[in-house]
């Protein structure tokens, strides 16, 4: 079953996301740069911990969950 997407204008400044907001709506998008355009850069260490997390072998990451 195939929905249309729809949209529902979000007051600025609420968390989450939008009501009705789809992966292809335009609007959710922006926020959501807007959001990381605010955001302070990453540091290395910050990087490196992410790195780590997404790189480890799937035998760790089965323990983990």
């Amino acid at each position: 079953m195939v929905t249309q997407p729809h949209t529902t204008a979000a007051a600025e400044g609420v968390l989450g996301r939008p009501a009705g907001a789809t992966h292809g709506d335009a609007a959710y998008w922006a926020r959501i740069r807007r959001i990381v355009d605010q955001a302070p850069p990453l540091t290395d260490h910050q990087r490196a911990v992410i790195r780590a997390a997404f790189h480890q072998p799937a035998d760790q990451k089965e323990r983990a969950a």
